[in-house]
């Protein structure tokens, strides 16, 4: 029986753009409750690392660098949303969730949780780490 492909390894990475307006029309279409957790968590990123590309496919907002590929992604879900760093494992604390490849990840439930110092860090080490190319 053939292995299952695990990860990323049998998707196709996003096409980066330096624009901005796809992820700002999809907020329109979260739920009402995440909407302020989701647009904070953009800000963060997006003040954090400066020359970002940006992208959305799977209904998810990627956020990468030239030259290190994609380095964190956004997946919200019912109650709570998914801030997953693509080259988590390689952090020197990294994110407590996730055992598929180099993906860590954080649940993030209210606006307090966006503004923890250890997200701060993480999303400042995903500028300087490797993602999904």
């Amino acid at each position: 029986m053939p292995k299952a492909v695990k990860g990323n390894a049998g998707r196709r990475p996003p096409e980066p753009s330096a624009d901005h307006s796809a992820i700002d029309d999809w907020f329109g279409r979260l739920m009402p409750g995440l909407q302020p957790i989701v647009r904070q968590l953009d800000e963060s990123i997006r003040a954090t690392v400066p020359g970002l590309h940006y992208a959305l496919k799977w209904k998810r907002p990627y956020y990468g660098l030239p030259g290190l590929g994609w380095i964190v992604e956004i997946a919200p879900y019912d109650v709570s949303v998914n801030v997953v760093f693509l080259g988590g494992a390689d952090f020197d604390r990294p994110p407590p969730l996730g055992t598929a490849d180099r993906t860590r990840y954080v649940k993030v439930t209210s606006l307090e949780e966006v503004q923890r110092p250890e997200l701060r860090d993480w999303i400042a080490q995903a500028a300087r780490t490797p993602g999904w190319r």
